[in-house]
């Protein structure tokens, strides 16, 4: 899949949906998304870490980074971003295999809550159904460090 820069069209069997509220104002969320130093800290499912070697936040920008499983195996990612709306949405090309969209909203339903929708979109039913397999319990996994990192002492909102 080559970079877009628009959303790419889908259906519900071409997407996978990760939702939860969490307890933190929509600009500190959007922040973690978007702060590379804080970033790296959750990003991916349990038990993995991160080097990132290149994050240029901009539509046509390049998120370059290797995830380190716990199994000792390194898993190079590719990234350009596609489109950026302070602090409402992202959406990036995911390159790396497996090829995806990425479109991350962010809405406040209440003061000090930000509920964050993470939407994986497939250009066919089956690269979705493959990727379903492990993705929802890892994508509950990131949400889960996501909120650690929100809730350190030492989360600095630049």
């Amino acid at each position: 899949m080559a970079a877009t820069d628009q959303i790419i069209p889908s259906s519900p069997d071409c997407e996978i949906v990760s939702t939860r509220i969490f307890n933190h104002s929509r600009n500190l969320v959007f922040n973690a998304w978007t702060d590379p130093d804080h970033l790296k800290n959750w990003w991916g499912p349990q038990g993995f870490t991160n080097t990132f070697h290149e994050f240029d936040l901009r539509p046509g920008g390049k998120w370059s980074f290797t995830m380190h499983g716990p199994d000792g195996i390194n898993y190079p990612n590719e990234i350009i971003f596609v489109e950026i709306e302070e602090p409402k949405r992202l959406v990036w090309d995911h390159l790396s295999s497996p090829e995806f969209q990425i479109v991350a909203l962010f809405k406040e339903p209440s003061e000090n809550k930000t509920k964050v929708t993470f939407k994986m979109i497939f250009r066919t039913p089956e690269a979705c159904a493959r990727v379903k397999i492990y993705a929802v319990d890892k994508n509950e996994e990131n949400f889960d460090r996501l909120e650690t990192e929100l809730q350190r002492d030492d989360f600095i909102y630049t």
